[in-house]
């Protein structure tokens, strides 16, 4: 089997009522601008509906090199990265994904505030948990075909979390290489910790 090719496009995909702002996406984005300067990088602010969301990064990466290009997601972000990469078969980064946001996020319905911004207010409506349910499926029904592996899927994941349950966030990152953190946080504050092996990941295997 021949290692994939490097990496040319690199897609960041921000969690719920999170935004690019993000310390993640920030930290990603400069690595990035500093040491893959040729490396086209996009961190896309996600409106609250996931439908909506995906049709937005689908057609932002419509002409992006399915075999050159990654994406990766943080929590919801993770989520919806997981089901990026299986309909496109591109290699991907999840951190502390949400394994079940639909069943997660059916409690937060109603008017949100943005981590990085509290001035900024969105409603999340009901039809958004229907939309995550149908994502849900389309996972579960790619992932039969397009199994995870270590050379196409990373993990790190933080048995600290406070938000999601590390458990189940390894059993939605089955069969790909797993960074088991024993501490740390949902936001990984450690994240310098761990951006090394990230880039590793993304970046050593061309």
């Amino acid at each position: 089997m021949h290692p994939p090719a490097p990496i040319t496009h690199l897609l960041y995909l921000h969690g719920f009522r999170s935004s690019p702002g993000s310390m993640k996406a920030q930290k990603v984005g400069a690595r990035v601008i500093e040491q893959h300067p040729d490396v086209r990088w996009w961190c896309p602010p996600l409106p609250p509906s996931p439908a909506e969301a995906m049709a937005q990064v689908m057609q932002g990466i419509g002409d992006w090199p399915r075999e050159r290009m990654a994406v990766v997601g943080s929590s919801l972000g993770g989520f919806y990265a997981r089901w990026v990469a299986l309909q496109t078969d591109c290699r991907a980064v999840l951190l502390n994904p949400a394994a079940f946001p639909a069943r997660d996020l059916s409690k937060h319905i109603g008017e949100q505030t943005s981590w990085h911004d509290p001035q900024e207010r969105f409603f999340f409506l009901p039809g958004y948990v229907d939309e995550l349910f149908t994502m849900q499926a389309d996972i579960e029904r790619l992932a039969t075909d397009r199994r995870a592996t270590p050379e196409r899927q990373m993990a790190v994941l933080a048995q600290g979390d406070e938000v999601l349950d590390w458990r189940e966030m390894q059993a939605f990152c089955a069969g790909g290489a797993i960074r088991l953190l024993p501490g740390s946080d949902h936001a990984i504050s450690d994240f310098d910790d761990h951006i090394d092996a990230v880039f590793h990941f993304l970046f050593s295997s061309g």
